[in-house]
């Protein structure tokens, strides 16, 4: 969230929740809220259930950094595409507000991934916005399934090249090029990276990314 913050370029940022993907649950925006309150930033959130709590155009325009909460990413775009907020998160990818999140709130902006949205054995979602031409995997260091899976897609070509990252990592882009990956305290967490995927020559490939600059 801080390196977000950064990248805005403002003084005082402007951040809106968006945790559809939690059902809007109270507690994880109250934690939300709590955390941020004393970074410097004005807070807001756009909320979908069980109605939404303002047109999601004028929540989201508002925003320097719009950042999406874990829990379902079925249910999420789901919803984002019955309420109009997939047109609004284009819109505010395209006058360069900082799009960032967690879990669900990573897999969203790429083509899709593995979720737990349908159970306990993990499943391809496949109809993300696709603003990043990429699969995404995400809890790749804590979760069996998920990197086995990711493979799997790649190589039946159900996802392009992807991008996964272990818990407490993530990957910046600019545009559609990923340039950093960082991690929440490389110190404490030597072993964390993010990986890219892809088939070359009829096999999968799997490259480490270590946290730092990619160029």
């Amino acid at each position: 969230m801080r390196r977000a913050l950064e990248l805005t370029g403002r003084p005082r940022p402007r951040v809106c929740f968006v945790l559809t993907a939690s059902g809007d649950d109270p507690a994880y925006l109250s934690m939300m809220y709590a955390a941020m309150s004393e970074v410097g930033c004005d807070l807001d959130h756009l909320a979908l259930f069980p109605q939404p709590n303002r047109p999601p155009r004028d929540a989201l325009a508002a925003a320097d950094v719009i950042w999406v909460g874990g829990g379902s990413v079925a249910n999420l775009l789901a919803l984002w595409r019955l309420h109009g907020v997939d047109e609004a998160m284009h819109d505010a990818w395209e006058r360069g507000a900082v799009l960032a999140g967690v879990s669900a709130g990573s897999i969203c902006w790429h083509v899709g991934g593995p979720t737990d949205s349908f159970g306990a054995e993990l499943q391809l979602a496949a109809n993300g916005l696709a603003l990043l031409p990429y699969g995404n995997a995400v809890h790749y260091d804590s979760e069996a399934q998920r990197r086995p899976l990711t493979h799997r897609l790649v190589a039946a070509g159900d996802l392009p090249m992807s991008f996964a990252t272990d818990d407490r990592t993530g990957l910046l882009y600019e545009g559609t090029d990923p340039v950093e990956v960082v991690c929440d305290d490389a110190s404490a967490y030597p072993e964390a990276a993010a990986y890219r995927v892809e088939l070359t020559g009829g096999q999968v490939v799997e490259t480490r990314l270590p946290v730092g600059l990619l160029r």
